[in-house]
C-alpha cells in the first residue's frame, strides 16, 4: 500500500466544514422563517460564518499539501 495519509486526513477533515455550513444555513433559514424582518441582520452573520467555516477547509487542504511535500 502506497500513498500519503495527509490526503486521507483532509478527506476526513472536510466533513466538519460541510456539516458546519449546513448547520449555519439551517439556522439562518429557520430564523428568517420565524421572523422575516430580521433577514437583513441575519444574512451577513450567516455569510460570515460560512466564510470562516470554509476557511478552515481551505486551511486543511493547504496543510495536506504541505505535509504531502514534506
Amino acid at each position: 500500500m502506497t500513498g500519503n495519509i495527509a490526503i486521507l486526513g483532509y478527506g476526513l477533515s472536510a466533513i466538519g466544514p460541510g456539516i458546519g455550513v449546513g448547520l449555519i444555513f439551517a439556522a439562518y433559514i429557520n430564523g428568517v422563517a420565524r421572523q422575516p424582518e430580521a433577514r437583513g441582520m441575519l444574512q451577513p452573520i450567516a455569510f460570515l460564518g460560512m466564510a470562516i467555516t470554509e476557511a478552515l477547509a481551505i486551511f486543511g487542504i493547504a496543510l495536506a499539501f504541505v505535509f504531502k511535500a514534506g
